[in-house]
């Protein structure tokens, strides 16, 4: 068993483009493992999602469509979770929003404690998910419920999430849990494992989206980060007030 743990409580286990490039390291490593666990530390969040003001700067960030290094790092990332021959288990201790709810998205199971909660408030930040994630976020919870995930920007507790599928398991304590069920993964069948998460993958990306579908999501993401209304979303965000989004 492998286990990679988000270690920045002081940050709420916010991800930025350097963890987001462990994070795909660690799941590369662990290819010969038999089931890998990522969990976050502390039990204040999972992950609060993209850590907005080390994005925001870095690079020109996400000044009006500047070098933002954080998102292909984290579509990198979830490519890996997804493409990993082993089993991958989130284990949620707390909220997971934003990036960190599509992060336990694209972990083949999540184990959640108590006070976990799920959710992506991109509609309050004025920011598009990417095509692959958005899919995934529609395979796991359902067509009805990833809609008012997104378009509302509803938060999911953990009875909620538990009822959609999102969460596979209870614990008290995530991380023994989630540890737990990568051990009982442990003494099955690596062929059966690797050759049963591969063709769920096929079955899902063949229901998914054409290369026409993909390409004008894309355009609409470009469009999004490079809008007045992310950059009023990001300041609304820093100044602890709500935005005044316009469209443009």
């Amino acid at each position: 068993m492998g286990l990679a743990i988000i270690d920045r409580p002081e940050r709420r286990n916010a991800l930025n483009a350097e963890l987001c490039d462990e994070l795909s390291a660690f799941i590369d490593a662990g290819s010969d493992c038999r089931a890998l666990v990522i969990g976050g530390a502390g039990d204040k969040a999972f992950c609060a999602g993209a850590d907005l003001a080390r994005r925001s700067a870095d690079a020109g960030g996400l000044e009006h469509g500047g070098g933002d290094t954080f998102r292909p790092a984290f579509d990198r990332l979830v490519e890996r979770i997804v493409e990993a021959p082993v089993p991958v288990i989130a284990a949620v201790n707390g909220p997971a929003l934003g990036a960190g709810m599509q992060l336990a998205v694209a972990c083949d199971l999540r184990v959640a404690a108590e006070g976990a909660t799920f959710g992506i408030p991109a509609g309050r930040l004025g920011v598009l998910l990417s095509a692959g994630n958005i899919a995934r976020l529609a395979s796991v919870v359902g067509q009805a419920m990833a809609r008012d995930v997104l378009l509302t920007g509803r938060v999911l507790d953990l009875d909620v999430a538990e009822r959609v599928g999102l969460v596979q398991r209870r614990a008290t304590d995530a991380l023994s849990g989630a540890r737990e069920l990568a051990h009982v993964l442990a003494d099955l069948a690596p062929l059966s494992a690797a050759g049963h998460k591969r063709a769920l993958n096929l079955i899902t990306d063949d229901a998914g989206l054409t290369a026409a579908a993909r390409a004008e999501l894309d355009r609409l993401a470009t469009a999004a980060f490079a809008s007045d209304d992310l950059q009023e979303g990001l300041a609304a965000f820093a100044e602890k007030r709500t935005p005044r989004f316009s469209g443009h």
